[in-house]
């Protein structure tokens, strides 16, 4: 399913809503998101080479975290 089509089937969904606690819900969550959209902008090219020179720095003198070991710390947050 296309997310147009998506869209019109939430529409359509949120329309037959009858609990106010439901529809504050989602405007919560649309203002979150629309704030959230509006507050991204796009890195400069240099700032994203920047990045890379930093992450690839951090690499070279180990300090990485194994993917094992951060799952196995997230699993200590639950």
């Amino acid at each position: 399913m296309d997310l147009d089509t998506r869209k019109v089937n939430f529409i359509r969904d949120f329309l037959k809503l009858e609990s106010e606690k439901a529809i504050s819900q989602f405007e919560k969550l649309l203002k979150k998101e629309n704030k959230i959209d509006s507050s991204l902008e796009p890195m400069s090219i240099s700032d994203f080479q920047k990045r890379i020179d930093s992450s690839v720095e951090d690499s070279v003198n180990g300090r990485v975290t194994d993917a094992n070991d951060l799952i196995a710390e997230i699993e200590k947050w639950r």
